[in-house]
């Protein structure tokens, strides 16, 4: 059961990157573009949690790698909102 709530979050950041990147084609909006890169790093890391837990569970530990993406998707965000905020 959690190897498709790993896969539906997933698709799920997949689908908001993608409708946060037509969004900022038609308005040109610079924090939609933010949002939109911030995604695709929390995307990759609900890839990467899939990849550490289900694919190869006592192979390799990525925990050092889906901490750094979600630490990049988040300071993307919080980039893209004190830069836009001025």
């Amino acid at each position: 059961m959690a190897e498709a709530v790993y896969v539906l979050c997933a698709i799920t950041s997949v689908a908001c990157c993608a409708l946060l990147v037509r969004g900022w084609r038609s308005s040109g909006s610079r924090l939609l573009l933010w949002s939109a890169i911030g995604f695709a790093f929390l995307a990759l890391n609900n890839i990467l949690l899939f990849v550490d837990l289900v694919v190869i569970p006592t192979a390799i530990d990525l925990s050092l790698a889906r901490s750094a993406t979600a630490l990049v998707a988040m300071s993307i965000v919080v980039a893209g909102l004190v830069w836009e905020s001025r």
